[in-house]
């Protein structure tokens, strides 16, 4: 059987990949931006076509991905669709059904606290969580060793736990005292 021809090999690549990419880019940029990120990270490993790595493809474009957000968009810029794109998510959970209102109140907080955090910081916690990668593939998205992977997963983890305690401490409602006046003994 003949070796698949290079538009084979990036079709199939294109459709095993895309949703992971798009989430990322969608993570990183918002949805506004990010159509226009994995185009340019496709159209990158169209040209790397034979440099891709065959065994595990999906943290070297995400790889990819992150470069393009880092040469494109300004940290400022970035920052700020991100926050928007939490905000729409957190409107969303608000008009959920009344029956999954605890839920939706998590929801609600976690997507808050990512939201303060920095760029980096959701970045080293959305790859594993919410894209699925080994910390080792991580790593290599991020251009770093395992340990430093790590180090800087628990410091990011620490961050969220602070957010997640000052977002808590915001929400709970404040007791009240009803002044209720004594009878008169007159």
């Amino acid at each position: 059987m003949p070796a698949p021809s290079p538009e084979d090999q990036f079709t199939s690549l294109y459709q095993e990949h895309y949703r992971q990419v798009y989430a990322y880019a969608v993570t990183r940029v918002g949805r506004r931006l990010a159509d226009e990120v994995v185009a340019e990270t496709f159209l990158v490993a169209w040209r790397r076509l034979p440099a891709l790595p065959k065994a595990a493809p999906l943290p070297w474009l995400l790889a990819v991905a992150r470069n393009v957000v880092g040469e494109r968009y300004r940290a400022e810029e970035r920052q700020q669709a991100v926050a928007a794109e939490m905000r729409a998510w957190i409107t969303e959970a608000e008009v959920s059904v009344a029956d999954v209102a605890d839920g939706v109140a998590e929801r609600a907080g976690v997507l808050t606290a990512l939201a303060q955090l920095s760029d980096d910081d959701r970045e080293l916690l959305t790859l594993v969580a919410w894209h699925g990668l080994s910390p080792g593939r991580a790593a290599r998205v991020l251009g770093c060793s395992t340990a430093t992977y790590y180090v800087r997963l628990h410091r990011a983890r620490r961050r969220l736990r602070n957010a997640l305690a000052a977002a808590a401490e915001v929400e709970l409602p404040r007791p009240t005292t009803t002044l209720i006046p004594k009878e008169s003994t007159r």
